[in-house]
C-alpha cells in the first residue's frame, strides 16, 4: 500500500492527511513534541490546531523520526517554513532516495532566503519536489467543504501523481509546471494578509481593504517574476485565491495578527498567544530583503515591515502609501 508520511502536526497537515485517508491511502503523522503526539492520539482530536474533528481510529501517530519516514512513499512537509530546515536535517538519514516531497510550507527561510522547497533539495537531493498552495484553510477541508488548491511541480508526472492522489468530491487539485510561481505566492499573499488585517483593526472599510489587497497582488507579483516565476499563475489559485481568502476569513492567523496590530497591541504579545504560527510575519524579513537584492519596489511589505519591525505607527505608514507619487495604474 501506498504510505504517506506527513511531517508536522498543525492543522493543514492534519487535514490533508485526512483528505489521503479518504482516499484509502495509509498515512503517519510525525510531531515534535512527544507529549502533545501522545495527547492527539489518546483524544484522537488534534486539539490545538485542529479541534472538533475526530481522528480515526487508527491515525498512527509519532515523533520518533526514523518510524516515520523509513519505507514510506511520498512525504508531505506540513512543518512551518522557519523549522522545515532543522526537521529535515533530521529526518534525511532515514529517508529512502528518490521520496518524492509535497511540501505545504508557505514561506520563505530568513538566513537564506530560500523557498521551502530549496531548502528541502538541499537536504535531499534525489527527492523530487513538488509545493500545493491555494485558498485552503484546514478547518474547512478538515470537514469537507468544497476547495481548489494546485500543486506546482517541474515533472508533470509527479504533479500528477498529487493531483491524482488528493483529488475528491469535495478537494479538486489542479496543476501547474510554475513551482517558483505557485510556492512563492503563497509565501508572499501572507504579508498582504497582515495589511489587510491591519486595515480592519484600524476600522477602514470594503475600498481600503480591496484596494490594498489589488495593490498588494500587483507587487508580490512583481518580485515573483523577477525571481522566475510566471505571471499568469498570481491571477489563479496560489495567487488571487488564496490571497482573497487570506485577507479576508476570519480563520487566517496573518489577518488576525494584523488586525491586532491595527488595534495597537504588541507584536510579541500577538505572538505569544497565538496557537500555530503567523508565517507572513517572518516572511515580511525575508521578503524585503529579496527585495532589496533584485531592487524591486514594494512599498506595502516596506510599510508592514516597518510597522511590524520598527515601531512605525500604522496611521503613518497609511499617509506614506497614499501619498507617493502619482503613476499609472499598469
Amino acid at each position: 500500500m501506498t504510505t504517506y508520511a506527513i511531517i508536522g502536526n498543525g492543522g493543514f497537515g492534519t487535514a490533508v492527511g485526512l483528505v489521503l485517508r479518504d482516499q484509502g491511502f495509509d498515512t503517519i503523522q510525525w510531531g515534535h513534541d512527544a507529549d502533545y503526539v501522545e495527547r492527539v492520539r489518546t483524544k484522537r482530536e488534534n486539539v490545538k490546531y485542529l479541534p472538533g474533528i475526530t481522528l480515526p481510529r487508527d491515525w498512527k501517530l509519532t515523533s520518533d523520526a526514523e518510524e516515520a519516514v523509513a519505507g514510506v512513499s511520498v512525504i508531505v512537509n506540513a512543518v512551518p517554513t522557519q523549522h522545515v530546515r532543522s526537521v529535515f536535517e533530521l529526518l534525511a538519514p532515514h529517508v529512502k532516495a528518490r521520496t518524492p516531497i509535497l511540501s505545504l510550507s508557505k514561506g520563505i527561510e530568513v538566513t537564506t532566503l530560500l523557498r521551502p522547497s530549496q531548502v528541502l533539495r538541499e537536504l535531499l537531493p534525489k527527492s523530487p519536489v513538488a509545493v500545493l498552495s491555494g485558498p485552503s484553510h484546514a478547518e474547512e477541508i478538515a470537514r469537507k467543504m468544497p476547495a481548489s488548491v494546485v500543486i506546482g511541480a517541474r515533472s508533470h508526472l509527479l504533479a500528477r501523481r498529487m493531483q491524482n492522489a488528493l483529488s475528491t468530491g469535495r478537494f479538486r487539485v489542479y496543476t501547474n509546471t510554475d513551482p517558483v510561481g505557485v510556492e512563492l505566492a503563497g509565501a508572499l499573499k501572507n504579508i498582504i494578509a497582515i495589511a489587510a488585517g491591519i486595515c480592519d483593526g484600524l476600522g477602514f472599510g470594503d475600498n481600503t481593504k480591496a484596494a490594498l489587497v489589488t495593490r498588494g497582488l500587483v507587487e508580490v507579483t512583481r518580485l515573483a517574476k523577477r525571481l522566475g516565476a510566471r505571471e499568469r499563475t498570481f491571477s489563479g489559485l496560489a495567487g488571487m485565491g488564496d490571497l482573497i481568502t487570506t485577507a479576508f476569513s476570519r480563520h487566517g492567523r496573518n489577518r488576525a495578527v494584523g488586525e491586532k496590530i491595527g488595534k495597537g497591541q504588541s507584536l510579541k504579545k500577538i505572538l505569544g498567544d497565538l496557537e500555530g504560527v503567523a508565517e507572513g510575519v517572518a516572511t515580511t524579513r525575508s521578503t524585503l530583503a529579496l527585495a532589496r537584492r533584485h531592487r524591486v519596489d514594494m512599498p506595502i511589505v516596506r510599510e508592514v515591515h516597518d510597522i511590524l519591525f520598527e515601531g512605525k505607527d500604522p496611521q503613518d505608514a497609511l499617509t506614506a502609501l497614499m501619498t507617493r507619487s502619482t503613476k499609472t495604474e499598469i
